[in-house]
């Protein structure tokens, strides 16, 4: 091969990389614009337009549920979009992902209210999570597996960054896309306004299906797969090979219970007590902008020290800010809520999301990578699903009974951080080395 060709290898490669990345970002920024409206609708919304006829705190907390509704399908989708994953190939289970969440988005903001169709409205709002919850749980994990097969050595870390990178993306334009609608008087609000930000999100998927249509399957696994050793069954495999890794990686998962209360539970928890629902959304999208600044930081120094220190640091300075957030939020002082959140989400879990990629999708091999990674970040992540609704019912009428929440968080801090204690530091092992046992 001419130095020429070598060279135009080297480009492609490094195109390929930014390409998997960019597409990484954008599946996320998707899949996160629709958990932060969704969480948003469902914390300030839609218990009157699909729950009218429950008591206000009962609505609340039916809405809620659905909220959790997307997390139950994971672990059954998991499977299902791992499977094919592997398969069929990552590139084609990411389009279908994105073709899902982004129809599904769109037609909750299409729904007519409960005043208009009655039962029907809840019914079809539970069947859209539902289809929102089967794509996202291959969407991004998988965006994750694509982003870390196609990263340059010693910078897989910081290529995977880029995908939670996406969800805070998401997140902060969810958060003031319905900031704008939330300043609207109740009557507009009810009736049209909280469809816009659900309208809205065809302008991420379209870009986010341009990019992705453009990168190509990660060279490892196209390998894998020419060469006939992708497993007919890879959960299967997975089971047999991998087992202390999936474990590892379902209670290391846990620690999306973190931002699920965050982003769903403290808002509906902070307007109880008094703090405008505005001013919340400007919190959230100020940690947002925190975090963005910080996910490169965090990657740069796991591709430096590791992924294991950063990671459990990250969890433990939760499980502490968490504490000081929730106590901010019951005394309604709005300076201290906004360095709570900054502290929570801007700095310490920042660590925890911006390392997730690369730390959970390095504990398994190029044959189940896909399968492993979204099977034991669904798992995990499914418990999250529920935990706004689980903290709302420890809450009740008690505006001031926030302790127990917090404590909750705190726990599932510590014993996240204790599973990833065990895990094999992986940030100086090559690609195809990864997930292999020690010594081979």
């Amino acid at each position: 091969m001419s130095t020429i060709e070598i060279q135009g290898r080297i480009d492609d490669q490094a195109k390929q990389s930014r390409r998997a990345a960019a597409a990484a970002v954008f599946g996320s920024t998707l899949e996160f614009y629709e958990f932060n409206i969704y969480a948003s609708a469902s914390a300030l919304v839609f218990g009157q337009v699909f729950f009218p006829d429950s008591t206000p705190v009962v609505g609340t907390l039916l809405s809620l549920a659905t909220f959790g509704i997307a997390f139950a399908v994971r672990p059954l989708s998991a499977m299902v979009l791992g499977h094919f994953g592997e398969r069929l190939g990552r590139k084609t289970m990411l389009m279908l992902t994105l073709g899902l969440m982004g129809g599904a988005t769109f037609g909750i903001g299409c729904l007519p209210d409960y005043n208009t169709i009655g039962y029907w409205a809840p019914a079809l709002l539970v069947f859209l999570r539902f289809v929102q919850g089967f794509s996202a749980a291959g969407e991004q994990p998988g965006a994750g597996v694509l982003a870390l097969e196609h990263a340059p050595e010693g910078r897989r870390a910081f290529y995977t960054s880029w995908m939670p990178a996406g969800s805070q993306l998401g997140f902060g334009i969810a958060t003031l896309v319905f900031l704008g609608v939330a300043t609207l008087p109740d009557e507009d609000l009810f009736s049209w306004g909280w469809r816009v930000p659900f309208w809205a999100s065809a302008l991420i998927v379209i870009i986010a299906y341009v990019i992705r249509h453009r990168v190509q399957e990660p060279e490892v696994y196209a390998e894998k797969r020419e060469k006939n050793e992708i497993p007919a069954y890879p959960i299967a495999t997975l089971f047999r090979t991998h087992r202390a890794a999936t474990a590892r990686v379902i209670i290391c998962a846990l620690e999306a219970v973190i931002y699920s209360v965050y982003a769903a539970f403290a808002l509906a928890f902070a307007t109880s007590v008094g703090v405008p629902r505005t001013t919340m959304l400007l919190v959230a999208v100020v940690g947002c902008a925190v975090a963005v600044c910080m996910y490169p930081v965090w990657a740069l120094l796991a591709d430096r020290i590791g992924r294991k220190p950063v990671f459990i640091f990250g969890l433990l300075g939760s499980g502490a800010s968490v504490l000081f957030y929730f106590w901010a939020i019951s005394t309604a002082t709005i300076p201290l809520i906004f360095i709570g959140a900054i502290l929570l989400i801007g700095v310490f879990y920042s660590a925890v999301d911006g390392i997730f990629p690369s730390f959970f999708a390095e504990m398994f091999n190029t044959r189940v990578r896909f399968t492993g990674v979204v099977v034991g970040t669904q798992l995990g992540f499914t418990a999250a699903g529920f935990a706004p609704s689980i903290a709302w019912s420890l809450v009740g009428d008690d505006a001031t009974h926030w302790l127990p929440v917090a404590l909750m968080v705190v726990v599932v801090c510590l014993i996240a951080a204790a599973a990833a204690v065990t895990a094999r530091e992986t940030y100086r092992t090559p690609l195809d080395e990864l997930g292999n046992p020690v010594g081979k």
